[in-house]
């Protein structure tokens, strides 16, 4: 018989009937029932054209064929259990692979800098590769492990991936710190709807998470930019007298005024998302701790 015609999981069967010479302890051993044993035992037989073991006094004696063959069967049973416990077993310090991840600009300013401080320490032969794929993409791209993770907020309906939060951000206003209202001490919501304001989406049109909390109370803001990245809209707000709507996380690493928002708006949610089959890979698991680490 061709050997890509047999079944595999008979040969751990003829391993353990090797071994321990008796049927009954054999099922013992691997949890199964003796006629599963016996059955097992008899296809194998079929399969490779001898009887394999004879009964005696003393158990069940293994023929030549079987005595011929069994070094390399018992060898490439180990090396099979050896590459399993390999995949379960990581060590970041040896460890050489590409960690691929997506996320917007601003996930990268708030997580790359410490992500790779520690890699350096830690597994330094680790590279990581960021970039940004749309969410309607994301279930395909980690089930086909052409990326590890994501982080973005929460995907509900997504019930073959796994997710952790990671943070809970607050949207501010942020103006720069010489603006004719940087004095006050809070924001109106006039005054709020009086600005003009920078609006960060990777989309060509829609509104934001302020624009639908505004139409909610039957009013709307004046956009006057509308950029893709989170990290040039600061800039902007620091050169001109346009506001931007931001998470805190974000606001508080420019020399900017903030004010809290005169209206209600949901926080923005950060979460880790990975695909279901990665979870018992062992680099995979050690690297998620290593991300979850850095909001712990």
């Amino acid at each position: 018989m061709q050997l890509q015609k047999m079944d595999m999981n008979l040969f751990p069967v003829l391993d353990a009937i090797y071994t321990t010479r008796n049927l009954t302890r054999t099922a013992e051993q691997l949890h199964l029932t003796q006629p599963a044993v016996s059955n097992a035992l008899a296809r194998l037989r079929r399969a490779l054209g001898d009887q394999l073991f004879t009964r005696t006094p003393n158990g069940m004696c293994p023929t030549p064929l079987t005595e011929q063959i069994m070094p390399q069967v018992q060898q490439a049973l180990s090396l099979l259990a050896n590459s399993v416990a390999e995949h379960h077993r990581f060590e970041p310090a040896a460890a050489t692979r590409t960690l691929r991840v997506s996320m917007n600009d601003m996930a990268e300013t708030l997580v790359l800098p410490r992500l790779l401080e520690h890699l350096q320490a830690q597994a330094p032969g680790i590279s990581v590769e960021s970039y940004y794929v749309p969410r309607d993409q994301l279930v395909k791209e980690l089930g086909a492990n052409s990326l590890d993770f994501a982080l973005d907020v929460p995907m509900i309906s997504a019930t073959q991936l796994n997710q952790h939060r990671l943070s809970a951000d607050r949207y501010q206003c942020m103006l720069r710190p010489d603006h004719p209202l940087a004095e006050e001490a809070n924001l109106t919501l006039d005054q709020y709807l009086d600005l003009e304001h920078i609006h960060v989406s990777s989309r060509r049109s829609g509104p934001g998470v302020a624009d639908i909390a505004l139409n909610k109370l039957g009013r709307r803001r004046k956009v006057k930019l509308r950029v893709q990245h989170y990290r040039v809209a600061p800039l902007v707000v620091l050169k001109t007298d346009l506001a931007l709507t931001v998470p805190l996380s974000l606001a508080q690493q420019y020399p900017a005024k903030r004010f809290e928002l005169p209206f209600q708006i949901p926080q923005m949610d950060w979460h880790l998302l990975w695909h279901r089959s990665q979870d018992e890979d062992g680099a995979h698991q050690w690297l998620r701790e290593q991300i979850l680490g850095l909001f712990g």
